[in-house]
């Protein structure tokens, strides 16, 4: 018998992966976790029926929202990352010795157990000594903290559910005040390509670019995302992610990778027109309110 995950993208599109064993389910107070076991993905684990990583793209996404910001800043010490309960932002961070601090605010326990049981690749970046994991709501942490980190890494699911105060007005501000004053947030941006989707991506980045001086949008072809195309954010008090970003310097490091490189990091910014398009709507929109 076959037994096949699906996932809908839209009403009229779903995405599915055969299915060899299913290893685990449970429920939190936050979400359905499953864990499954397949021949293309390897496992893969879901939250709320939909796909979050699995053991054959999760780089991708990981090395994206690490290596871009790291390849700017030139002096990264403190980072904080909000959600990364699996542990893959913090393995990438883990490469670097300059950090001092690294602080992992996750809410959902359950989510990092698991993690820790399965996905044991990922999850032993959580092991590294300059972390620090916060069983906490993410916004609630942000308040209060001013000037304290270099980087804040976005890397909650999604602008819904339990997450949904990551992605607002309130949560942008919080983290412009508690960078400082060169430093950098990057966050997952969603994709534009399905028209359903499309306004959560304007959404957010009207709400970067009001907060932010600079604020640039980066992509990456993830294949168990929407449409197998996924966006980033960059936002920054000070450094821009192409006029400040030293290849040579992230070269010397000597990090092995399996898709950043430095020729990458200039061409994620180049765009397609649709994608262009509607971020530059969404800024003329704000430039006529100043």
């Amino acid at each position: 018998m076959n037994f096949w995950f699906t996932e809908m993208h839209t009403d009229n599109v779903k995405f599915s992966i055969r299915v060899d064993n299913q290893l685990f389910t449970g429920s939190s107070d936050f979400q359905r976790i499953d864990v499954f076991e397949s021949s293309e993905f390897g496992r893969f684990l879901t939250s709320d029926g939909t796909v979050i990583f699995s053991e054959q793209d999760e780089f991708i996404y990981d090395e994206m929202i690490v290596h871009v910001p790291m390849a700017v800043h030139p002096k990264v010490k403190n980072v904080l990352v909000i959600g990364g309960g699996d542990g893959g932002v913090a393995r990438e961070l883990s490469y670097y010795d300059e950090i001092e601090r690294i602080d992992v605010v996750e809410p959902d326990e359950l989510f990092v157990d698991v993690c820790r049981r399965f996905f044991p690749d990922n999850a032993c970046g959580l092991d590294d000594k300059r972390v620090v994991l916060h069983f906490r709501d993410g916004l609630r942490f942000l308040r209060g903290k001013v000037d304290e980190y270099d980087l804040i890494i976005n890397d909650s699911t999604d602008p819904l559910g339990h997450t949904a105060g990551l992605f607002t007005k309130e949560f942008y501000g919080s983290c412009y005040r508690a960078l400082k004053e060169d430093g950098i947030m990057v966050y997952q941006h969603g994709s534009p390509f399905y028209d359903e989707d499309e306004e959560s991506c304007r959404t957010m980045h009207r709400k970067a670019f009001r907060s932010f001086p600079i604020s640039r949008v980066y992509q990456a072809h993830i294949p168990t995302c929407a449409a197998g195309y996924w966006l980033f954010g960059f936002a920054s008090k000070k450094y821009h992610p192409l006029y400040d970003f030293d290849a040579a310097r992230w070269n010397a490091r000597g990090i092995k990778t399996w898709y950043y490189t430095s020729n990458l990091h200039t061409g994620a910014f180049m765009l397609p027109r649709y994608v262009e398009d509607l971020l530059e709507e969404e800024e003329g929109k704000l430039k006529k309110q100043r």
